[in-house]
């Protein structure tokens, strides 16, 4: 198997301004000999983060970037809070650095007061973060990661990325009775809104790639705010950092330590001032799902939180359209998380057009569903996830949007497992390429939480019947919820999705704000006219 036949190489990132890729003596656009784990759901992964903190000594580093961050958040049900973690981790001499989101205002759903009172508390226990405005206009920072390094055993090094930020709302398990520290969402979800989200756990040279990542943010010398004179004052008399601080020198990459290959995938937009290390912004994103869809036979398989792109759309009914056994499943949250007179409609006809697209195409090879707890209240998904046939998959912060694609700053992670998974079948593409561990056993992770099954249920095996397999479970409940199914309710939580219509006379008004609002275009002009990433 070459690795490159599905990442990308250092020339196909279409981003030859940063040196992430030229660090290396072998210029290899990934890195290979690292350990890496997944995390399904909150409740584990902010468990996982304390047990990794108290590790930190005197002299190690913290950094993170996150899209919204709540200081009173508790990590476990008897805590810490996330800002009594971070500054017992400062109290103990770690070098505590964050880059933060300043997000739009409260007063629009958003968090601005929330971020703003993260970064005064950390600041105030010694740590430095960092409220970054640095966006294309309506944008934001999205990327949501830790790195804990060690400067004395860089052995222990850990990263942790993908979709889940430390803030309320986020911490629920696979019971998915929700966050007890709540946040608002459409009044479908219930006053708790269950949640579901999904993040990596890193060890090996990729932490070398993530850092660099982080210190190319940092270290960019345009102002934090946007470079008006009427923000540079504001941010004087608030107080307000607007140039960050010096680095330490950085430490080197961790050493090997296992069998995943690596490649760190970035979003930037093209904006004015523009940032050094991306000056017509990065799409590496974009095109690292382009290429790995290209090479999908069997199975891609999704977990996103909007699903609304035509153009992205276009990409996979290409893809279902050139190989007759390929499939599609998808699963979406049931509702938008403000489904308003005015939020709703944007949404809800994107997502219908973009559903349209794949499922002429597709036909029967393609399904769309969302999930519910045991109680029948829909579940918020929230996961940035894709598997193509049990080789390679993706996690991070990226949604499959424009937003997330070109306009917003995001980062995931590929991977792809030297390890061979000798449960049949053995090679599901069909390409030579085999099955993957990693992958595999994260799609069956993923679908026996969904499904109801037993994670070794060989019915999650077979990938060339996983749209007849989920069709079937949906069907199940349906069928029980509809009084025809008696007995005791099927143990799968899935649902077929359906969205509500949007009426005609407002289809034009909500075509609007979904194209310059909801979901921009952050490329520079000749790509969006030739519809290239």
């Amino acid at each position: 198997m070459r690795l490159d036949d599905w990442f990308l190489l250092a020339d196909e990132r279409g981003n030859s301004h940063s040196t992430i890729d030229s660090r290396r003596a072998s210029n290899a656009a990934w890195t290979e000999g690292n350990d890496v784990g997944f995390l399904i759901d909150g409740a584990a992964y902010f468990a996982r983060l304390v047990d990794a903190f108290s590790d930190l000594e005197n002299g190690d580093e913290v950094r993170f970037t996150d899209w919204r961050s709540d200081a009173d958040e508790r990590l476990t049900d008897d805590g810490p809070t996330i800002a009594a973690l971070l500054a017992d981790t400062c109290r103990r001499g770690v070098d505590v650095r964050g880059l933060l989101w300043r997000s739009h205002s409260d007063r629009f759903a958003f968090s601005s007061k929330e971020n703003r009172h993260f970064a005064t508390d950390v600041r105030i226990a010694g740590g430095e973060v960092l409220l970054d405005e640095r966006v294309r206009r309506a944008g934001s920072h999205h990327q949501k990661m830790v790195l804990l390094r060690h400067s004395k055993n860089l052995d222990r090094d850990v990263a942790f990325i993908g979709g889940i930020d430390l803030s309320h709302g986020r911490r629920d398990d696979a019971r998915h009775h929700g966050n007890e520290q709540i946040i608002e969402m459409d009044e479908r979800y219930g006053p708790r809104p269950a949640w579901h989200d999904a993040q990596l756990e890193v060890r090996g040279p990729a932490i070398g790639d993530l850092d660099f990542t982080f210190r190319e943010r940092w270290e960019d010398p345009t102002p934090l705010n946007h470079a008006s004179r009427t923000r540079a004052w504001f941010s004087r008399v608030m107080s307000r950092d607007r140039i960050a601080s010096t680095l330490a020198e950085p430490l080197a990459d961790p050493p090997a330590r296992g069998g995943h290959a690596v490649q760190v995938l970035r979003t930037y937009p093209s904006r004015r001032p523009r940032y050094p290390f991306a000056p017509d912004g990065e799409r590496s994103v974009a095109r690292a799902f382009v290429k790995a869809v290209g090479r999908a036979r069997t199975l891609i398989y999704i977990e996103d939180q909007f699903f609304w792109s035509v153009e992205i759309a276009k990409i996979l009914a290409r893809a279902l359209r050139r190989h007759p056994q390929l499939q599609l499943v998808v699963v979406i949250p049931r509702y938008p998380d403000k489904d308003g007179a005015l939020s709703g409609p944007p949404s809800r006809l994107a997502q219908l057009r973009a559903m349209a697209i794949v499922q002429r195409e597709g036909g029967p090879r393609v399904g769309f569903y969302d999930v519910q707890n045991g109680s029948g209240s829909p579940i918020y998904v929230h996961a940035k996830v894709c598997v193509i046939d049990d080789v390679w998959a993706t996690v991070g912060s990226d949604n499959l949007n424009r937003r997330s694609w070109t306009h917003d700053s995001e980062i995931s992670c590929a991977i792809i497992d030297s390890e061979h998974d000798l449960r049949a079948p053995l090679d599901p593409g069909g390409l030579g390429d085999g099955s993957r561990k990693f992958a595999r056993e994260l799609r069956m992770a993923l679908w026996a939480e969904h499904l109801g099954r037993a994670i070794d249920d060989t019915a999650l095996l077979n990938i060339e019947n996983s749209c007849e397999l989920w069709e079937k479970c949906a069907s199940e409940l349906a069928q029980w919820e509809g009084g025809s199914h008696p007995g005791r309710p099927p143990l799968s939580r899935i649902r077929t999705h359906v969205v509500e219509l949007v009426p005609r006379g407002r289809r034009r008004g909500a075509d609007l704000v979904y194209r310059f609002i909801f979901d921009p275009d952050g490329r520079p002009l000749k790509l969006r006219l030739r519809h290239r990433f």
